[in-house]
This record gives structure tokens, C-alpha cells and sequence, in this order.
């Protein structure tokens, strides 16, 4: 991209833990304590019931599928993602979860492969194997040479954006945190002596304030601050207003992007001030493909979001997002038909917040002011 503009890819949850680490190179553990599944490999076996079989030992790279094909094309100058799993060989299961991912750090490039240069970990799955299992998940990705922000040894760790700098000449910087309403234990929040997550009270202005105070210390001209939170629930397209006047402060005091996940499907986007905000990016990868309920959501059909900036100003000057669907526990491409409901989906529910989504000629779907 020129130096004019920059343009980040952001996307929603990327699991690449339970499941999906059993048909990748290096599968760890099985062993799992849910209601009604007991082994990882079930996961594998629901997706092959609905869309056949799934290779085992997998390449890395399996599981991005078309992704990665669209990713080298647009060639984003910075890439964001939610990483929603621990990255452990640890079987300490956290109490009181009713569901728990794990990757075994030797699949760790299957995270690679995709090159991000930052995720975000303050989500309600990065502790589900205790502290014990958070420690080693930062080594691992440390080693891997993967920049985190959103979970660290204590508060000032968790807190401490990925700086990822622009051969422009500003930087972009990349805040990480979560809110109980994803399901975050507030157990896990970090704190001076403890390690764990940057859990947020709460949607309050007061909190949208400390955080845009924690941007202005770092931020420079020609920098562009993106708030990456997990928030809300999983389903449904309704966004409180507590949550909106939240995005709003945000970007009031000082942030670009706001870049919402947790929800298993892509809910609404505003245009704010000029400024994007993704209130939830839905899922990205992940083992659900057998899983039935909900299903009027079609949470099979994930988007690539390729946001367009102006250094100067943070202002948006282009939204393309690509839609995908995952099969076999792959991203492929999603047909025309799927493309279109998607695409009337996002606008339905977007058009209380000032912007209209339409379908370009090479599929793609854009963000047009309303």
C-alpha cells in the first residue's frame, strides 16, 4: 500500500485450539471436561457428519484456506487478529468453565502462516487452562515471534499495546481488552501482582475515559490507535446503548478503530466521526462446524475486513470485506447466494447507524455512508 493511506486487516475469533488442533501437524491432548463431549476429536467427527471428511495431519496452513490467497492479494500493511485459545500442553482445566480451548504450541504456525502482527488475547478463553496455562501461552507465542497485547504477568504487561511500526513513518498501535459480557471470568483480570487479562468494568464512559488517557500517552502524530475488545454475546444483532456510547468515547477521545469481537457472527458496523467501528467481527476459524441451534444466523460465513486509513486524520477512506465459508473446518469461498444474504444481512441491521453495505462487483462487500 502507498504511504498515503494504510490498510489493516482485522477479523473476529480465531480458534485455532480443540478440534481443529487434532487435524493439524502436532495434535495435542484430547481430553476435554464439557457436558456432552469428552475428547477434541468429537469436534472433528460433527464436522465430517455435515460436509464430509477432514484431512488429519493437516498442513498449517489448512484452516485459512481462501483466506490466505486474499490476504497475499490486498497485502494489508498490518494484520490484527483475536487469537480465542490458550496455547498449552497444561491439563489444570479452570474451574467453573464450561468449555475449554487449547492449541499445543508445536501447531503454533498454523498461526504464523496468516503473519499477524498483533493478537489480541483479552478474551474468555486465553486462562482456560489457569495461570499455569496463560504463562506458557505468552511464551509460546514470544517464541513463535508473535507481538500480543490484552494478557501479560500483571496489569502493566496486559495492558501494553503491540506498536507495530508503518514505513510511512507512524506507528500503528494496538490495544487489547475484554468485558465480563464476552463471558470473561472477572477472576482472570490482571492486576499489579497477578497475571490475567485487561478486564474493562464495564461499558461506563469513565472506562472508555481511562483507556483513551493510556492512547494519548503513547500515540504520535501519524499514528493510529485501534481498541480491539471483546464484548457481548455470542448471538444477535442488537447493540446496547451503553455499548454504543462506549464506541463512541472511544473514538471522542482519541481512538481510530474500534474492533469488536465475541459474537459468532458479524454484527453491525457504524461510521463515527468518520472512524470505523466494528461492533463484532463474528468468527473466524474455529471447530463449530457441526454444532446445530442458531442456525438462522449463518455462522458458517465469515468476513475478512480490509479497513482503509488516512494516517493524518484516522479517518476511514475504504471498508472491503471479503465473506468466506467454513467447510471442513476451512475457509472457502462462499457462493453468490450466501454472499448476497450476508450482504442484506449487514446492511439491515447496519442502517440504524448511518451506513449502507453493498456488494462490489468482485464480491466483494463495502461500507458506503448512508
Amino acid at each position: 500500500m502507498g504511504d498515503d493511506v494504510v490498510t489493516l486487516f482485522l477479523c473476529g475469533d480465531v480458534m485455532l485450539g480443540r478440534g481443529v488442533d487434532q487435524i493439524l501437524p502436532h495434535p495435542g491432548g484430547p481430553l476435554l471436561r464439557e457436558s456432552y463431549v469428552l475428547d477434541a476429536r468429537t469436534y472433528v467427527e460433527l464436522a465430517e457428519e455435515v460436509n464430509g471428511l477432514i484431512p488429519r495431519r493437516a498442513d498449517y496452513s489448512y484452516p485459512w484456506g481462501e483466506a490466505l490467497r486474499i490476504l497475499d492479494e490486498v497485502a494489508p500493511d498490518v494484520r490484527v487478529v483475536n487469537l480465542e485459545t490458550s496455547v498449552t500442553r497444561s491439563d489444570h482445566f479452570a474451574p467453573g468453565k464450561a468449555v475449554n480451548y487449547r492449541m499445543n504450541p508445536p501447531n503454533l504456525p498454523a498461526l504464523a502462516v496468516a503473519q499477524p502482527d498483533a493478537c489480541a488475547l483479552a478474551n474468555n478463553h486465553v486462562l482456560d487452562f489457569g495461570r499455569e496455562g496463560l504463562a506458557e501461552t505468552l511464551d509460546a507465542l514470544a517464541a513463535a515471534g508473535i507481538a500480543t497485547a490484552g494478557a501479560g504477568r500483571d496489569l502493566a504487561e496486559a495492558r501494553r499495546p503491540v506498536v507495530v511500526p508503518l514505513a510511512g513513518g507512524g506507528r500503528v498501535l494496538v490495544f487489547s481488552f475484554g468485558m465480563e459480557s464476552s463471558g470473561i471470568p472477572p477472576t482472570w483480570a490482571a492486576s499489579a501482582c497477578r497475571s490475567g487479562v485487561d478486564l474493562v468494568p464495564g461499558s461506563s464512559e469513565h472506562a472508555a475515559g481511562e483507556i483513551t488517557e493510556r492512547v494519548r500517552k503513547v500515540r504520535r502524530p501519524g499514528d493510529i490507535a485501534v481498541a480491539s475488545i471483546h464484548w457481548g454475546s455470542n448471538w444477535g444483532y442488537r447493540i446496547s446503548r451503553a455499548d454504543i456510547r462506549f464506541a463512541h468515547a472511544l473514538i471522542d477521545g482519541g481512538v481510530d478503530i474500534v474492533h469488536g469481537h465475541s459474537s459468532h457472527h458479524p454484527r453491525p458496523i457504524e461510521l463515527y466521526q468518520g472512524k470505523l467501528i466494528l461492533y463484532g467481527c463474528g468468527d473466524l476459524i474455529d471447530d463449530y462446524e457441526g454444532i446445530s441451534g442458531y442456525e438462522e444466523f449463518r455462522d458458517d460465513l465469515r468476513l475478512l475486513y480490509f479497513a482503509t486509513l488516512d494516517p493524518a486524520t484516522g479517518r476511514l477512506t475504504e471498508l472491503r470485506m471479503a465473506p468466506l465459508q467454513s467447510r471442513r473446518m476451512r475457509l472457502c469461498r462462499a457462493t453468490p447466494d450466501d454472499v448476497e444474504w450476508l450482504c442484506a444481512t449487514l446492511d439491515e441491521f447496519s442502517q440504524g447507524f448511518g451506513v449502507d453495505i453493498r456488494r462490489a462487483p468482485d464480491g466483494l462487500l463495502t461500507l458506503q455512508a448512508a
